[in-house]
């Protein structure tokens, strides 16, 4: 849907300095090539099968429909790919580019530490050296994926600048790509950025589309008739929309975090509130000031904690291909416990939030309806900080009514 320059329509493009423009377009030479060769698919196809576990199941969540009454919701399961999240599919595909490049030293940014441990994986296993940096906020709410990271042989390393969030993470992680550009890859892990990275990303994450098409098709003899999606940055949902943009069978449904209620400023959904702006060397919409500084953003989900949006969503939001709405701290807190007590699957709290959107639709829905809710990765690594990150979303409600 892009164009050579990385554009989807006004969104995207490379709004960064020449010289870090010469690497990127590197990057995107090879990476068309590497679309073209056999051999590079053969060994990514290898490793998704025989590393990752692919393809993952489409599980029709029986107990879960039944108690809503309605629609069917199936879930796609990418919390059982290896490392526990769709992450792991683009990771590797990166990787291996970076490896088909003769690049050794890997470098990523990460939020609620998926991305990080998926990196650290893939570079453990083509031996490159890795160095992850993630937000002193985010660290401290994701001990386990730290120790994972460490024990995997990455360098975290912890920034206390900026808000102390995914956006942190990302400014030092672009900040080290442009000084040791010569022997340093970037493997950046949602639809944004610069060109080439959300089109790359798309491509390795649409591995899950593909699946699911087939799927659906085998268990309902027909399309999906709406894929729901969380969105921080998009990887998840721009994976779980590519084969279905544009076809008007299926519906798109992409999630923002609306934290305390987008009314309140807590939260993290540009696409309900932002405006037209650049973020981290691409145009979308941004959450922006008045004066268009880039305002902090809040969601109780670490991975969806990103004041902008990857560009194609933007596109497709304003294009009419896809809608985008949002779901609050509380009502993902209830869907992550109710599809624990109903299916005995304990979600990522940021696959909650399309979770409790699919929730909300299924009984208005007739029973013939099926809706395909991207599990995007499993909740182990909540379970330590899901009480303290409770609390604090209590605590600024709280906050918020004495404000008022």
């Amino acid at each position: 849907m892009e164009n050579k320059d990385g554009l989807y329509g006004v969104f995207g493009g490379s709004h960064i300095p020449e010289d870090l423009k010469k690497v990127l377009n590197k990057i995107g030479s090879e990476f068309q090539k590497a679309k073209k060769d056999a051999s590079f698919l053969a060994e990514f196809q290898y490793y998704l099968k025989n590393y990752v576990g692919r393809p993952t199941p489409l599980f029709l969540a029986a107990n879960l429909t039944r108690k809503l009454g309605g629609a069917k919701i199936y879930l796609k399961r990418e919390d059982l790919n290896h490392t526990g999240a769709h992450k792991i599919n683009n990771t590797l595909g990166q990787a291996l580019l970076a490896k088909r490049m003769g690049l050794k030293r890997i470098i990523a940014e990460t939020g609620a530490g998926q991305h990080g441990v998926a990196t650290a994986t893939a570079a453990a296993l083509f031996n490159m050296n890795c160095i992850v940096y993630m937000g002193k906020k985010d660290a401290e709410k994701q001990p386990l994926n730290v120790q994972r990271m460490e024990l995997l042989g990455a360098e975290v390393v912890i920034t206390d600048t900026g808000n102390q969030d995914l956006k942190a993470a990302v400014d030092i992680a672009l900040d080290d790509l442009v000084r040791n550009a010569d022997d340093t890859f970037y493997i950046l892990g949602s639809a944004v950025g610069p060109n080439p990275y959300p089109a790359m990303v798309k491509y390795f994450q649409s591995v899950i589309s593909q699946e699911m098409k087939e799927q659906m098709i085998d268990f309902e003899n027909k399309l999906p008739d709406y894929v729901i999606a969380c969105v921080g940055g998009g990887s998840n949902a721009i994976g779980a929309f590519a084969e279905f943009i544009g076809n008007k069978q299926t519906k798109l449904i992409g999630i923002e975090p609306g934290g305390l209620g987008v009314e309140t400023g807590y939260h993290a959904s540009p696409l309900a509130q932002g405006k037209r702006g650049i973020i981290h060397g691409y145009e979308t919409y941004v959450m922006l000031d008045d004066n268009n500084g880039i305002l902090p953003s809040y969601s109780i989900a670490s991975g969806l904690n990103y004041p902008g949006i990857g560009p194609e969503h933007s596109y497709m939001r304003d294009a009419g291909l896809a809608k985008y709405t949002s779901i609050t701290d509380a009502e993902a807190l209830h869907a992550f416990r109710k599809l624990s007590q109903f299916e005995g699957i304990i979600p990522a709290i940021e696959s909650a939030h399309a979770l409790a959107y699919a929730m909300s639709i299924a009984p208005t829905l007739s029973k013939d309806t099926a809706i395909v809710v991207n599990l995007s990765g499993r909740g182990d690594k909540d379970m330590d900080t899901l009480p303290a990150s409770e609390a604090y979303s209590l605590q600024l409600q709280k906050q918020i009514t004495k404000e008022v």
